[in-house]
């Protein structure tokens, strides 16, 4: 509309001119006002237009049932890219810019890099190999460090990681590729949970493993195929340890399965008369009110 309005009133001759005698050569481009003007608005259109085709792609990869979740990333992201190279490489020729005379500016992009960008560089690389290798994808269970959760995004710097009760970690690629990782759901979602228990020495261990397997196996989420398994792992000051396993389907909400099996645990040995273990101590007192070496036990 501004160039329409200058030539009405037969301005936009002396406006082009006027924008266009005033430069900055740098190598062998020659940058005017009046050239950054029409590269700026060829590129807003541009970009515009590769926003529309990206998101067209994206809702078409999305939408295929033979790609895995973490190709379909990986393609949006390459598709982005590369309209965005294309864009950007079509908009600069267009207004007349000679992409080889933006060499000069390599060295700078190089040097910036080198100082500044390292993390940002890396982490971008990081996500095209997790994506590449299908080492984690959206949906996954993972354990990275202190942070649990399953995987709700890729992005390209970070993979998003949503606890379950609000929070949601953002957790750059480049941890990924570098420390260790727990997946969950890597190769199978069927999990091994492990309950340990102590119980005093008065209790028969053969009957609190029968106990034990018996609780277990009634889980409503344990895996009927699967036998559940209890051994006596070690004998302490105070009574005996045992370890319970079994196997749920999915390692969703494996806290309150085992919570769930020590409570039935509980209910089961008190009901039994088979008691947790509990430190006894010895009070000997020489002298006073008490006969010489009496023997106290106090129970904690």
């Amino acid at each position: 509309m501004a160039d329409r309005g200058l030539e009405l009133i037969g301005q936009l001759d002396a406006a082009s001119d006027a924008l266009d005698s005033v430069s900055i050569v740098l190598g062998g481009l020659r940058l005017t006002p009046l050239l950054v003007i029409k590269a700026g608005l060829l590129l807003i259109a541009a970009l515009w237009l590769t926003n529309i085709a990206s998101n067209f792609a994206e809702s078409r990869i999305n939408q295929s049932t033979e790609l895995t979740p973490s190709i379909q990333v990986l393609l949006v992201k390459m598709i982005r890219m590369g309209l965005l190279i294309v864009t950007i490489a079509v908009a600069l020729s267009a207004v007349g810019i000679n992409l080889s005379a933006l060499a000069v500016f390599s060295g700078a992009v190089g040097v910036g890099i080198g100082i500044g960008l390292q993390k940002i560089v890396a982490n971008f690389i990081s996500g095209i190999i997790l994506l590449a290798d299908k080492s984690v994808k959206p949906g996954d269970l993972v354990t990275i460090g202190d942070s649990s959760g399953r995987i709700s995004a890729m992005k390209t710097r970070y993979i998003s990681v949503a606890a379950g009760d609000g929070r949601e970690f953002l957790i750059p690629n480049e941890d990924l590729v570098t420390q260790k990782v727990t997946n969950w759901t890597y190769t199978d979602k069927n999990t091994l949970v492990k309950v340990l228990f102590g119980t005093d020495y008065d209790s028969d261990p053969k009957q609190v493993c029968k106990l034990a397997v018996e609780i277990a196996a009634a889980a409503p989420r344990a895996i009927k195929s699967k036998t559940p398994n209890c051994i006596l792992t070690e004998f302490t000051e105070t009574g005996m340890k045992f370890a319970l396993t079994f196997w749920i389907a999915d390692p969703d909400g494996m806290d309150n399965v085992k919570s769930d099996v020590m409570l039935a645990l509980w209910e089961t040995f008190k009901r039994e008369g088979i008691r947790a273990p509990y430190p006894v101590r010895e009070i000997r007192v020489r002298g006073g009110a008490l006969p010489v070496d009496t023997t106290i036990e106090v129970s904690n």
